[in-house]
């Protein structure tokens, strides 16, 4: 007789099936070698996420992994961002420096969900989020009350050069996963400005976002991923089912706005939206480590 958790297993393992099954329906199937290496990211080989997907995405890569280190950054440089759109000089240093040697930087959180959709969230939390360790957006402000921690992880080619960073962030009052991405510049097919890409993997899959930068009058940062047409800035999933990968992409738009408050403490805003409503606002702290 099979024991409840297997049953339980066996349950979460048909769903996350069905889930990859549904985004291959309703996506476009797409050739990851050819037309649409742009869609290109490491993917988890297992339910569970964690930190697990790094050794394989470093090796597709073909770049050496570091551990986590001070000084370690998302970007090598904000200024590798620079393109038609944008200039990295036109930022405030302590949001370069952030970007630069993210790991410096300590970090505190607060979240608050649309009435209407903290079910939604509630719901895909305890179904996937806090299963899998990622993408666990928090639903109740309490959870992320004492802070979140983070590590970043840098891949370098044979040259030394830092071609992606991996952020790993947990909740510092139980050590559960929040997010695990990857972070690299990219630039996507006729767009001449380049682009941030964030990768979170998941099995058999991931949700990529490509945001776009901007400069504020007031020295600030800005990444959207406004709607477009396929190609363009914004949020994808991407899935492996039956051999055939698929992508689409999903109707959910995001901004970031890093900068620094009257008493100069560098402070972050980013809401996420569904179309024209907005499901999610979440604010960062952020303040150099000791």
């Amino acid at each position: 007789m099979e024991r409840p958790g297997g049953v339980l297993a066996a349950a979460h393992r048909g769903l996350d099936a069905s889930t990859r099954r549904w985004w291959r329906l309703v996506g476009r199937r797409i050739d990851l070698e050819g037309e649409h290496t742009w869609l290109d990211a490491p993917m988890a080989s297992g339910a569970v996420v964690r930190d697990g997907w790094l050794e394989e995405a470093a090796g597709r890569m073909g770049a050496g992994l570091e551990p986590p280190t001070a000084g370690a950054g998302l970007l090598a440089d904000l200024a590798d961002l620079d393109g038609p759109g944008f200039s990295a000089t036109g930022v405030a240093r302590e949001i370069r420096d952030f970007y630069a040697h993210t790991a410096d930087w300590r970090m505190d959180a607060w979240s608050q969900w649309s009435p209407l959709f903290a079910p939604g969230g509630a719901l895909v939390e305890g179904l996937f989020g806090r299963r899998v360790g990622q993408l666990a957006l928090p639903v109740r402000p309490l959870d992320v009350s004492r802070g979140i921690d983070s590590n970043v992880h840098v891949f370098r080619s044979g040259t030394g050069e830092q071609v992606a960073a991996a952020w790993l962030r947990t909740l510092r009052s139980t050590g559960d996963y929040l997010f695990s991405g990857l972070y690299r510049v990219a630039r996507l097919p006729g767009i001449a400005q380049p682009c941030v890409h964030v990768a979170f993997p998941l099995e058999d899959g991931n949700v990529q976002v490509f945001l776009r930068p901007e400069a504020g009058p007031d020295g600030s940062f800005v990444l959207t991923s406004p709607p477009g047409p396929f190609g363009s800035v914004g949020a994808y999933v991407v899935a492996r089912a039956g051999g055939v990968v698929s992508a689409a992409k999903l109707p959910l738009h995001e901004r970031f706005r890093l900068y620094l408050d009257p008493e100069q403490v560098l402070r972050t805003d980013h809401d996420l939206w569904l179309g024209r409503a907005r499901v999610l606002q979440l604010h960062y702290r952020l303040v150099p480590r000791e």
